[in-house]
C-alpha cells in the first residue's frame, strides 16, 4: 500500500502540483492521489478542510502533512536518496536553480499560464522573453557544468528537473523555441514518460477553466 497521498489540483492547470507528482511518478515512488479541482464549486472549501495554507499540493505521510512543492520534494529527498545530485557543487547549484524557479519568473508564470493540453503560439513581451533567456541559460549552463553523466540538468532526473517542468509545457503551448542545449533539453525533456503521463492525464480531465482557454 502506498505511504504517501498527493493532493493536487487539476493536472492540465496547477503547475506547483505537478512538481512533486512528476518525482514521485519519475522514481516510481508508490503514491496514491487526489485531485481536487480548481475552480469548481467549492473547491476552495474542500482543500482547505485538508491542507493547512488553503493551497495544493499537499502530501500526507501518516499523520503528517506537508505543504509547498519544494518543500515536500525536500522532505522526499531525505527519504529516498537520489533525488538530488550527490556530487556536493551540483546539488548546490541544483537548489539554486529549484529555488531561483520556485521564486522567481514572474513574468512567464503570470501571462502564460499553464495550460497543458492547449496550443496557442503568442510572441513574448520582453518581460516575459528576459524570463526565457535567463531559463535558457540556466539550462545550458547546467547542461554544460553537470550534465555529462545523463541528459537532464544534473545528468540524471532531479527535483530541479521535476521544478522547471511546468515550464517545459509552458513553452510548448505557447510555441517558444528555444536552440543548442536548452532546445534538446526541452525536447528531453517533453519525451519523458512521467511528463507524457501526466500530458495524457491532463488531455482526458474533463475540467475546464475558463479564463486559462481563451486569449
Amino acid at each position: 500500500m502506498p505511504t504517501y497521498t498527493l493532493i493536487i489540483g487539476n493536472k492540465n492547470y496547477s503547475s506547483w502540483s505537478m512538481r512533486p507528482w512528476l518525482l514521485l511518478r519519475h522514481f516510481e515512488i508508490p503514491f496514491a492521489e487526489r485531485v481536487i479541482p480548481l475552480f469548481e464549486p467549492g473547491h476552495d472549501a474542500a482543500i482547505r478542510a485538508v491542507s493547512p495554507s488553503g493551497k495544493v499540493p499537499l502530501l500526507q505521510d501518516g499523520d503528517l502533512q506537508i505543504w509547498d512543492s519544494l518543500a515536500i520534494c525536500e522532505y522526499l529527498a531525505e527519504r529516498h536518496p537520489g533525488l538530488w545530485p550527490r556530487d556536493p557543487a551540483a546539488r548546490a547549484i541544483a537548489r539554486s536553480v529549484s529555488a531561483e524557479m520556485h521564486s522567481g519568473f514572474l513574468a512567464l508564470r503570470s501571462n502564460f499560464q499553464c495550460n497543458i493540453r492547449r496550443r496557442a503560439p503568442r510572441t513574448p513581451t520582453p518581460e516575459i522573453q528576459a524570463d526565457i533567456d535567463r531559463i535558457a541559460q540556466l539550462w545550458t549552463d547546467c547542461r554544460g557544468r553537470f550534465g555529462q553523466g545523463g541528459p537532464f540538468l544534473f545528468g540524471e532526473f532531479s527535483i530541479a528537473d521535476a521544478m522547471y517542468a511546468p515550464v517545459c509545457f509552458r513553452f510548448q503551448t505557447y510555441g517558444v523555441q528555444l536552440s543548442g542545449a536548452a532546445g534538446v533539453y526541452l525536447a528531453t525533456m517533453l519525451a519523458t514518460p512521467a511528463l507524457r503521463a501526466l500530458a495524457d492525464d491532463a488531455a482526458a480531465e474533463p475540467f475546464r477553466i475558463a479564463k486559462y482557454e481563451v486569449d
